[in-house]
């Protein structure tokens, strides 16, 4: 993302991203840096000193910033972290929906507590903002569309759950103590650096490298949003004092199956690749979202934001930096 009006009002603030290692938070660190930025980054420990996605920063982008390793859940860590902070992005999180299944406990106490010691040293600390990270898995299988923010929330999978737990401290901690927080709720993000946890990477590469795509539930609809216009609704959010402890929802107003996702991917490369149902992809009827679709009107009103990439140049940028990343991925590997 080029430098804009945006970015430059963050320019010399102290900022600290959690979660910075991931594939939001790395574009978002990314950014900050580039235009001006005094980055502070709190990543997962790990013993072989891994950075994540933050690997992919250019020398010149990483040596601007400090690294901090630890676990969201370790309180004195996190109120060092935000020491001397100005703005703090919470994007810190376990995500992946089918590891929530296997490991609840673990999600729960990192998505839940690790929030509350993220809000807790803000409070204590005297951050001037910050931005705490949803999810539209919040809310759900649709009752009504397009989603606005007032829609109920349903906790389908102990991911969703953990997030709706999350929220709900932050705004309790607007409430009960004046923190300036504002809680952005992304749509389905995707772009270079994603996973294979995610669909759109899981269907590029299995396009790429296979006759064979194998998906999950195919008839879901999900709403896309390229993962520079996730990052600039972070950074908007970052700055209007109209958005205090308010959650606004930040997607593409746009849906589309996942079976005709699978279809323009494949067009798109040239591929004859045919999709089969692999029943371990299924999730639990119960669990499953079957349906997200953002109503973006407060973004649009209170952030000034919409999306600018449409999902046809968003999967094509998506495909250019896979192709060049292939040996990063376990082909046909269902990822959790």
């Amino acid at each position: 993302m080029l430098k804009g009006e945006t970015s430059k009002v963050l320019e010399g603030k102290r900022v600290l991203v959690t979660g910075a290692g991931g594939f939001i938070g790395s574009h978002l660190t990314e950014n900050l840096v580039r235009n001006g930025a005094k980055v502070r980054v709190f990543i997962r420990y790990n013993s072989r000193d891994g950075r994540g996605n933050l690997e992919d920063l250019e020398p010149r982008i990483l040596d601007e910033i400090e690294i901090v390793a630890g676990d969201l859940r370790d309180a004195d860590v996190i109120e060092r972290s935000l020491k001397g902070c100005d703005t703090v992005f919470h994007l810190g999180a376990l995500v992946g929906i089918p590891y929530s299944y296997k490991n609840p406990r673990e999600v729960v106490e990192t998505n839940v507590m690790g929030t509350f010691n993220v809000l807790t040293a803000a409070r204590d600390l005297g951050v001037e903002r910050i931005v705490h990270t949803s999810t539209s898995e919040v809310y759900g299988s649709a009752r009504y569309v397009p989603i606005d923010e007032n829609h109920p929330l349903q906790g389908q999978s102990p991911y969703s759950a953990s997030k709706i737990g999350a929220d709900k401290l932050a705004e309790s901690f607007y409430a009960a103590y004046d923190l300036p927080v504002v809680t952005v709720r992304p749509f389905n993000c995707y772009g270079p650096r994603q996973s294979a946890r995610a669909v759109i990477p899981t269907l590029i590469t299995q396009a790429v490298a296979s006759q064979e795509i194998r998906l999950g539930n195919i008839e879901t609809l999900r709403d896309f949003t390229f993962v520079t216009d996730t990052v600039d609704g972070f950074l908007k959010a970052s700055q209007r004092e109209a958005a205090l402890g308010k959650v606004i929802n930040v997607g593409s107003g746009k849906e589309i199956s996942i079976g005709e996702l699978a279809q323009v991917i494949i067009k798109t490369l040239g591929s004859k690749a045919q999709i089969f149902i692999d029943e371990s992809r299924v999730r639990p009827k119960r669990s499953e979202v079957n349906r997200l679709l953002a109503d973006n009107r407060l973004a649009k009103e209170i952030l000034g934001w919409e999306p600018r990439v449409s999902l046809e140049e968003g999967i094509t940028k998506t495909m250019e930096w896979i192709s060049g990343h292939l040996n990063r991925f376990q082909i046909g590997k269902y990822q959790i």
